[in-house]
């Protein structure tokens, strides 16, 4: 079993893209380290043989950020405290100038598990690595970024007790088209 060459749309509907954040600061105890899901998304891959000559582009679209899930905290995340954060999310996002996260593959390393490519958010970008290991049919991986690298202040609370880490980790585990 092989994944086919061609080029391919994929959106939410064959696999999931995930955000994961923490906490720092002394009051980290008091938030929640989220689970952030992109339910709207699109991925245009063009697979090539050899993989390296593959290429490929992801756009979310930042209003289709949801929470999912909150743990830790002293209190369980509350619907109310999911739409403030989604709404935090947005502003921090500059959603309304820049509705749309981009990542483009600049080069595609099969062998190293990895693929370099420019990430754009709020209109900056800014090239990343990306862990990447694709087993029969599913592409899974990740990368961690960086708010500040992006001119992100990340979310803070309490007169800077509670913090969100700096680090964001990116988690996909998508479905490609394969041959028999």
């Amino acid at each position: 079993m092989s994944v086919r060459e061609g080029t391919y749309e994929l959106g939410p509907g064959d696999g999931r893209l995930l955000l994961r954040t923490s906490r720092s600061g002394l009051g980290r105890r008091a938030g929640h380290d989220l689970t952030i899901e992109a339910t709207n998304w699109t991925a245009e891959a063009v697979v090539r043989e050899p993989l390296e000559e593959s290429s490929g582009k992801v756009v979310v679209v930042v209003d289709g950020l949801e929470v999912r899930e909150g743990t830790g905290g002293v209190k369980p995340l509350s619907e109310k405290d999911r739409l403030d954060i989604a709404d935090n999310l947005r502003k921090v996002l500059e959603a309304r100038h820049h509705p749309e996260i981009t990542f483009t593959a600049t080069a595609i390393r099969a062998g190293a598990g990895e693929i370099e490519g420019d990430l754009t958010i709020t209109g900056r970008t800014k090239p990343v690595r990306v862990r990447a290991e694709l087993d029969g049919d599913r592409l899974r991986g990740g990368a961690t970024v960086q708010q500040t690298r992006w001119g992100i202040k990340p979310f803070s609370a309490f007169f800077g007790a509670l913090r969100l880490a700096d680090e964001v980790e990116v988690e996909f585990d998508l479905r490609l088209p394969v041959d028999d």
